[in-house]
């Protein structure tokens, strides 16, 4: 059996990315027809330079502490295109030659809007874009995102939607370079959504009882937003349901909401970072959160309902989601932090409207979304293809020519 070689770019703004590079990562390795796959997932946009990873910084910071002005980073990245500049390709240029010559791919994907310009440049000029495809799995579902993700050297594009479809049409991609296949989900979140035992499993580790209604609060992967916000005014009132806080890399917050639960009218269990979100998921009843596309579409292959942040207005890529969930009837969005308890009264006392929502919460879902990405991204690899190399010489010439 041969084995093939697939390089995933990620980076950690947010947590969908690195969530849909290890949903990729699981799928080559259980949905892969009849080959064995190598993948190495790299963090580059951290590890491009000083000047990506401060990128990458400042969108962690305003999640965390000003959501607010996320609007405003969104524009500035479209408007004046910091992944096509001379300076960031320059100074990544050395790290990117050694990441592809080194690992030898015969596929590259990348799961982050900032990584098209830069490695499909560094492709071309090592005379290796034919000889590697570039891919991109689009991971904000619904469009009204980052210009990003287009570039002319991408071979294919794996999207979520028809919106993020005719989005990349409207930047110019070609129609027959996308392929609408769903969002890559790891395929644990499907699993659990299957398994019936989870939810008592899970509920009794905590402590909790399975038979009560159970609300999860996910302050998301920076442990920020307005989420706390929405928590504080949660435990302030005494309500007949328990809950699970997962305060994510936020290790003040988690401590904070340790307090505040030590002190609640009902049940509540503090998590700080986990890789057990989709058993947390799974024993849940409805979850709070802002509608990043990953979690998004997590919560919805475990048929789970969402109560959104939309305190502030939700950050462009994700916005559109928002309202793609509310037509359907698969999430309630809160636009003041005192909104989060009238609703979890009102699903917990009228159980008609709360079946409704999470039937419509499971339509939302697309089974098998990871399956068929694999399968487009296996369509790249040529029967007998082994990783291309590189010459010494080669990469030395491309270095000294940007010198």
């Amino acid at each position: 059996m041969s084995e093939k070689k697939v390089l995933i770019l990620t980076s950690d703004t947010g947590g969908g990315h690195t969530s849909a590079a290890r949903a990729l990562e699981a799928g080559l390795g259980l949905c892969a027809s009849g080959a064995s796959y190598l993948v190495h997932i790299a963090k580059a946009m951290e590890e491009t330079g000083v000047l990506t990873e401060r990128f990458g910084a400042l969108y962690n910071y305003l999640l965390r502490h000003r959501q607010q002005y996320v609007h405003y980073y969104h524009w500035a990245i479209n408007r004046f295109r910091p992944d096509k500049w001379g300076l960031i390709y320059r100074a990544g240029t050395h790290y990117g030659q050694q990441l592809v010559t080194k690992f030898g791919p015969n596929v590259i994907v990348s799961v982050h809007p900032m990584m098209q310009a830069f490695f499909s440049r560094l492709l071309s000029e090592l005379d290796l874009a034919d000889r590697i495809p570039l891919v991109t799995v689009v991971t904000d579902p619904c469009g009204n995102s980052w210009k990003g993700w287009a570039d002319d050297g991408v071979r294919l594009y794996l999207v979520a939607h028809d919106e993020a479809r005719s989005e990349l049409e409207s930047f110019g991609v070609s129609p027959d370079r996308i392929r609408v296949c769903g969002m890559p989900i790891h395929p644990k979140f499907e699993a659990v959504a299957r398994d019936p035992e989870v939810r008592g499993a899970v509920l009794s580790e905590f402590g909790l009882d399975p038979e009560r209604f159970t609300v999860l609060i996910n302050a998301g992967w920076v442990g920020g937003g307005n989420v706390p916000e929405l928590f504080r005014s949660f435990v302030a009132e005494r309500l007949p349901v328990q809950a699970i806080f997962v305060a994510w890399r936020n290790e003040a917050l988690r401590r904070e909401a340790e307090e505040r639960a030590a002190s609640a009218g009902f049940p509540i269990r503090v998590v700080g970072y986990t890789d057990q979100m989709d058993r947390l998921m799974g024993s849940s009843d409805v979850m709070v959160s802002k509608l990043g596309g990953l979690t998004t579409f997590e919560a919805l292959a475990c048929k789970l309902p969402i109560l959104g942040d939309a305190i502030t207005r939700p950050m462009p890529q994700e916005e559109r989601t928002g309202k793609m969930l509310e037509k359907a009837g698969a999430a309630v969005m809160l636009t003041r932090a005192a909104d989060l308890v009238p609703a979890v009264r009102r699903l917990v006392a009228d159980q008609d409207a709360y079946r409704a929502l999470r039937t419509s919460a499971a339509s939302l879902g697309v089974p098998d979304a990871t399956k068929r990405i694999i399968g487009e991204i296996e369509t790249l690899f040529q029967p007998g293809a082994v990783p291309p190399a590189v010459s010494d010489s080669v990469a030395r010439d491309h270095l000294l020519r940007l010198a």
